[in-house]
């Protein structure tokens, strides 16, 4: 028989707990939630993304208030948002900076747990839901990125789509069906459209929700990789853990205040920020006739874009452009096996061998190189550095069962190691 939950007695509270759960669940996630008391810096960046995600949803219902997905007036309704409709500049503009600062977060938030271990048991399913939320930011992203029907945007979702192509036997029908014609055109507007704006942010918030409901099952991990459930007080309370609820509301407040600083520097001064958030393209109107002479897709995708150009040799009988689908798709998928590739017996980078770490900063480098060579031309030059790059990032990976076992550990603690900051 399931255990009943407390119910206030007295007043609105009382009424609402007696038929549904508030009190309850307030405790569950946020007052009576024991998070370990060693968080760090590092550990800002999950209450951001939730904060980012609210931004995007927020901004983009107003912008699909005066937004027209038809490929005749797309364009000019992105212009009469900027242009005519009251704050319509601000709230694009947050939206397209809250694209490039959603993935800015995400990716710090992943670096962490890669550092500290943070997919490891009994956290595997937060990380897989994690990766699949990342998987759905991409799409989100690439399936928004056309609606302002702009140069750059058309031509991107021309080569993207392209790539479909490139598979055997069902790829030239799957790349028509996806497009919904031959070539990228009103009806590709609309059904991207309908995935930007219903399918993949209900899709999203699920993911979240889940990551979320996995995470407190569970419990957070820390930078000393502790399980702080394993030692508790005569009342059931973990040792090293403080509730969430007020001092990380608190603590997270203050990372909140930053990173609105910085989006709002972003967002009121330099919010094409160099042509890397937004194209300078992207500001001319889609031409079907005139391809842009060098074409390449936002800052976040071009990492795995420098994996797709990387090959350009055909072997075992494959195409070279089917290989580079394939490496770009198998540099995602990979992420989601990292629980079961890393052997180390230690889950924090702070007590792993100090080539381990050495390890990290060159794949670190090795990402950041590819997302560079993703925005500049081809030549010969950065197709051999992007090889190379490509290598270190599926040999960090690949070769993870066995290096993570090398080297001398240092002795884990059985408590957290905590300095007040």
């Amino acid at each position: 028989m399931a255990a009943e939950h407390k119910v206030e007695t007295k007043g609105l509270l009382g009424w609402i707990d007696a038929r549904f759960p508030l009190s309850a669940t307030y405790k569950a996630h946020l007052s009576e939630y024991y998070a370990p008391k060693n968080f760090n810096f590092w550990y800002f960046f999950g209450s951001l993304a939730l904060l980012v995600l609210v931004i995007q949803i927020v901004t983009g219902i107003f912008l699909v208030m005066h937004y027209k997905p038809d490929a005749a007036k797309a364009f000019q309704s992105v212009e009469y948002i900027m242009r005519d409709v009251p704050w319509g500049w601000l709230v694009r503009y947050m939206h397209s900076t809250g694209a490039s600062m959603f993935f800015v977060v995400v990716y710090m938030h992943m670096m962490r747990g890669l550092m500290y271990g943070s997919y490891r048991k009994p956290r595997e399913l937060i990380w897989i839901f994690g990766v699949a939320i990342f998987l759905c930011l991409m799409a989100e992203a690439f399936f928004g990125y056309l609606l302002p029907w702009g140069q750059m945007s058309y031509w991107g979702a021309q080569v993207i789509v392209n790539l479909f192509s490139a598979i055997p036997l069902v790829g030239p029908d799957l790349a028509i069906w996806i497009r919904g014609d031959y070539v990228v055109s009103d009806a590709t507007l609309n059904r991207f459209f309908s995935f930007h704006v219903i399918a993949i942010p209900l899709v999203l918030l699920g993911l979240v929700v889940a990551h979320l409901v996995a995470l407190h099952e569970v419990g957070s991990n820390n930078p000393d990789g502790v399980e702080i459930k394993a030692k508790k007080d005569a009342n059931g309370i973990p040792l090293d853990g403080i509730p969430f609820h007020p001092y990380y509301t608190v603590h997270d407040i203050m990372g909140v205040g930053v990173f609105l600083m910085v989006f709002s520097a972003i967002v009121f001064f330099a919010p094409e920020m160099g042509g890397y958030f937004l194209e300078h393209n992207n500001f001319i109107p889609a031409d079907p006739l005139k391809t842009p002479p060098h074409i390449a897709p936002v800052w976040y995708f071009t990492p795995f874009y420098s994996i797709l150009r990387a090959n350009t040799i055909p072997f075992f009988g494959v195409d070279a452009k089917l290989w580079g689908v394939i490496f770009m798709g198998g540099a995602v998928v990979i992420l989601f096996f990292l629980p079961w590739l890393d052997r180390s017996p230690v889950k924090s980078i702070r007590y792993r061998p100090g080539f381990h770490k050495i390890l990290y900063a060159v794949f670190v480098v090795a990402f950041l190189i590819l997302g560079y060579l993703g925005i500049q031309p081809p030549s010969p030059i950065r197709q051999v550095v992007s090889q190379i790059c490509t290598l270190i990032y599926f040999a960090f990976f690949l070769g993870m069962p066995w290096w993570s076992k090398m080297g001398t550990f240092k002795p884990v603690p059985e408590r957290v190691v905590f300095q007040a900051h």
